[in-house]
């Protein structure tokens, strides 16, 4: 048996869902920050399309954006686990929050961790811990799925031994909140995915400057921007890894980030159930309350049980990972799965609340919103299921 497996093994002897002391209260006290200060400020951060900055600043005071980092750089020194109970409580009220804390967490930081050099290390995670947050440029105009197509390029000047940028990234998340980007560019266009080198960009740089904000469906409290590179000098002291391979720490941080957007679907999916089953409650028709019909209590039944599927998905993804066991196809299974029914869920409770779910009144109108893009970013659920199926075929 791999070694990976072998220490995932008395963790599998018990239910995944079932939680260790340390991660139940974890999970309650991220549970309870998120319904009471995060939840006053949903609506107002939607409608506004803005992050409320005194609570990014929240976030960082209670570890929220270092999970991982260890102790030594000021983070809580916890687990990708952790990170995806964070993620998943937080999206169940919120899945713009969700995702800033994702991507802070399963991307930024995690790639520093595993290629960053001690000196970056030392400079970097301790920000990230304490005040600084962090955006992941890959995606381009024409390197969506086809993420190693870039044209963004990175040029060595040989006097100084610095690189200059030039080019554009898009759909880039956080990038207004931001003040640390990882940046893919390419040094060698005629090698291909292995010329992708990877580049630590600070906000201020000359020659880097934060473009037009999307004006997006959901999700509309986490800022989407474009970035734009002009002649930007980065000293090769801030190259991640090595030159050339920038591919790698994409494949590696994005394997593992599939597993942080699954839990974001799942908190989603899991906060739209809890108001349509609230409000099932409440409501009354014909004399009785919803939830005293069979048809309301099968429904209900079936979205609780696709939601505990998905929950078992990405928290058997995390715990491998968390093992060192192999974990894409679960990664995988676990985004695709949990992007699913959090749309099906978000759907069906926008007609458990009928008209009064058509409104902004009402939370599973944003839950809705926020659920399509489960289904497209990170790996669109059509490269999910290549992934799955490259895997499980070689194995047939």
């Amino acid at each position: 048996m791999p070694s990976g497996y072998a220490k995932l093994g008395a963790k599998l002897m018990q239910p995944l869902t079932q939680l260790s002391p340390d991660e139940q209260l974890f999970r309650s006290t991220v549970r309870d920050f998120a319904r009471t200060e995060i939840a006053p400020l949903v609506r107002s951060m939607d409608e506004q399309a803005h992050f409320d900055a005194g609570l990014l600043r929240k976030l960082h005071e209670l570890g929220f954006m270092g999970i991982q980092i260890p102790e030594e750089f000021g983070g809580a020194a916890g687990t990708l686990f952790e990170a995806v109970l964070a993620v998943e409580e937080i999206s169940a009220v919120d899945p713009a929050v969700g995702v800033l804390v994702d991507v802070q967490n399963t991307l930024v930081i995690n790639a520093l961790l595993l290629w960053a050099t001690d000196v970056q290390k030392k400079k970097y995670l301790p920000a990230l811990a304490s005040k600084a947050t962090g955006s992941y440029a890959l995606s381009e105009a024409a390197s969506g799925s086809d993420a190693f197509a870039l044209q963004c390029r990175a040029t060595r000047d040989d006097a100084t031994g610095d690189y200059i940028l030039s080019g554009a990234k898009l759909w880039i998340t956080n990038a207004l909140e931001s003040s640390i980007f990882l940046v893919f560019a390419t040094i060698d266009p005629a090698a291909g995915y292995k010329g992708i080198t990877c580049f630590i960009v600070e906000k201020g740089t000359s020659g880097f400057t934060i473009g037009r904000k999307e004006d997006k469906l959901g999700i509309r409290a986490s800022s989407t921007c474009e970035l734009r590179f002009d002649n930007c000098r980065v000293p090769a002291a801030n190259v991640l890894g090595e030159p050339g391979k920038g591919y790698k720490i994409a494949i590696e941080t994005l394997n593992e980030g599939r597993i942080g957007i699954g839990a974001q679907m799942l908190g989603l999916a899991a906060g739209a159930w809890r108001h349509a089953a609230r409000y099932a409650k409440e409501r009354k028709q014909f004399g009785k309350a919803l939830t005293e019909f069979q048809a309301m209590q099968f429904q209900l039944a079936r979205m609780a049980t696709e939601i505990e599927a998905a929950r078992l998905l990405v928290y058997n993804a995390a715990r491998l990972k968390d093992a060192g066991a192999p974990y894409l196809k679960e990664a995988a299974m676990a985004k695709l799965y949990a992007s699913e029914v959090a749309e099906r869920t978000a759907s069906l409770a926008v007609e458990i609340f009928g008209g009064a779910g058509f409104v902004k009144d009402y939370p599973v109108e944003k839950f809705y919103r926020d659920a399509k893009i489960g289904k497209i970013y990170e790996g669109t659920s059509f490269m999910q299921l290549a992934t799955i199926a490259k895997i499980v075929l070689a194995d047939a």
